[in-house]
C-alpha cells in the first residue's frame, strides 16, 4: 500500500460515552445504603473490571443486602446469569462491594461487566445521536443473559423477549461480549422495532449491515482507550479475519459490491455492500490510516470518493432505516431510502445527498 495518509476526525461529535457514563455516575452516586436502609432498592455506581473495555463505571442497584446489575438510569437495564443452561431465563448477579469481575474470563462476573457496560454505552449512543430512549425507543432497558449453554460461540437478539443472550465463546476465554458484538446485537432490536427488516434475502443482508453500521458508530462513540473505535467487527472475539467495512471481501466470504445473487448468500456475507457503502460515505475511498488502523477502500466504478464524516453518515442511515425502509426493502430500496433521508436532513441538492448517490454507485447499487 503506497503512502497512506493519516486521518482523524475533528472533535465535533455527539456527547461521548465517557461523558454520559460519568454524568450518570454523578446522578446516582456511589453510596446508596442510606437511602436503602428501609429495604428499598437504590441506584448506585459500581466498577466493572472487564475483559475487553478495561475498568469502567457500571449502573447498579443496591437491594439493601447486596448490589445487582440493574441500571435504573437506563430504563432498568439488567444483566443476568444463565447458569450455562439453555432454558434458564437468568438469575441476578449479586455482589457485596459493587466491583464486578477481575478482567479475566475465569471470573464469572467479567462477561457480565463487559455486557452491562457495552449495553449502557449503546443506550447513551442512541440517546446522544438520535434522541432515542433505548433500543425500542420506549425507555425500557434491555435484559441480557451471559453464560448461556456450554461452548455456545455466539450471541443473539430475541424479538420475543426483547433481550440478548451471550454464550461463553467457541474459543476458550473469548466470550462474544466486546463493545462491537454487543452493539451489533442491540441494533437488531432497533431494526426489529422500526423497519422490521427480515433475516433472509437482501432484506436480511441489510439487517446485518445495519447492525454492523450502528455497532461501528457506537464503538467510536465510546472513545474507550482499551477498545478504540475502528471499522472492524468482532476482531477481539472471533478467529479468522474480522468483518471489515472498507473492504468486506477481506474476510473471504463477504462481497464488496452488489450482484444479482447477493440475496442468496448468508446475510452476514451479503451485508458487505451495505457496510462498504457506509464506510465510503463516512470516510471516502483509497488508502488511509484512522486511529492507527490501515484501510484501503476500492470502488466498483473506479471512482475516487470523499467522505462526509461518520456522524452524518450514521444519521442518514438511521433516518432511512426508521422512516423510509420496510420489512422487504432490498438494496435498490436502501439507495432510495438513504437518498430520501439525506434530502430530509441536508436538502436534495446538498453535497451530502450527492455523495450518498456516489457511494451507492461505488458499490454497484444504481
Amino acid at each position: 500500500m503506497s503512502h497512506p495518509h493519516r486521518t482523524r476526525r475533528p472533535a465535533t461529535r455527539v456527547l461521548t460515552a465517557t461523558a454520559a457514563l460519568l454524568a450518570a455516575a454523578a446522578l446516582t452516586g456511589t453510596a446508596p445504603q442510606a437511602t436503602a436502609a428501609a429495604g428499598a432498592a437504590a441506584p448506585a455506581t459500581g466498577t466493572g473490571l472487564t475483559q475487553y473495555s478495561g475498568t469502567v463505571p457500571l449502573g447498579t442497584t443496591y437491594t439493601g443486602t447486596s448490589y445487582q446489575l440493574t441500571d435504573p438510569s437506563r430504563g432498568g437495564q439488567r444483566t443476568l446469569d444463565a447458569l450455562n443452561q439453555t432454558g434458564n431465563p437468568g438469575v441476578p448477579f449479586n455482589d457485596a462491594d459493587n466491583t464486578w469481575g477481575d478482567g479475566t474470563p475465569a471470573h464469572r462476573q467479567t462477561a457480565a461487566a463487559d455486557v452491562h457496560y457495552a449495553t449502557a454505552v449503546t443506550w447513551d449512543f442512541y440517546k446522544a445521536a438520535f434522541n432515542r430512549n433505548g433500543v425500542r425507543g420506549d425507555g425500557v432497558g434491555t435484559t441480557s443473559r451471559v453464560h448461556y449453554g456450554n461452548g455456545f460461540g455466539n450471541a443473539y437478539w430475541s424479538d420475543s423477549c426483547a433481550c440478548v443472550t451471550y454464550g461463553d465463546g467457541s474459543t476458550p476465554g473469548r466470550p462474544p461480549t466486546s463493545l462491537d458484538v454487543v452493539g451489533h446485537e442491540l441494533a437488531h432490536g432497533l431494526t426489529a422495532s422500526t423497519a422490521r427488516l427480515g433475516y433472509t434475502g437482501e432484506a436480511g443482508a441489510l439487517n446485518e449491515g445495519t447492525s454492523d453500521i450502528l455497532a461501528t458508530a457506537g464503538e467510536f462513540f465510546a472513545e474507550n482507550k482499551a477498545d478504540p473505535g475502528d471499522y472492524l467487527l468482532g476482531e477481539r472475539v472471533f478467529d479468522g479475519p474480522p468483518r471489515r467495512m472498507d473492504r468486506p471481501s477481506a474476510d473471504g466470504v463477504s462481497r464488496d459490491y452488489w450482484s444479482p445473487d447477493i440475496g442468496g448468500l448468508d446475510p452476514h456475507a451479503g451485508s458487505g455492500p451495505a457496510r462498504h457503502f457506509y464506510y465510503l460515505l463516512a470516510e471516502g475511498s483509497g488508502p488511509r490510516v484512522i486511529d492507527g488502523v490501515a484501510y484501503d477502500s476500492p470502488t466498483h466504478d473506479g471512482s475516487k470518493l470523499l467522505g462526509i464524516g461518520r456522524d452524518k453518515a450514521t444519521r442518514i442511515w438511521y433516518r432511512a432505516l426508521t422512516l423510509h425502509m420496510r420489512s422487504t426493502t432490498n438494496y435498490a430500496g436502501a439507495r432510495t431510502a438513504t437518498l430520501r433521508a439525506a434530502a430530509d436532513l441536508y436538502g436534495p441538492s446538498a453535497p451530502e445527498t450527492a455523495r450518498v448517490a456516489a457511494a451507492w454507485t461505488a458499490v454497484n447499487v444504481r
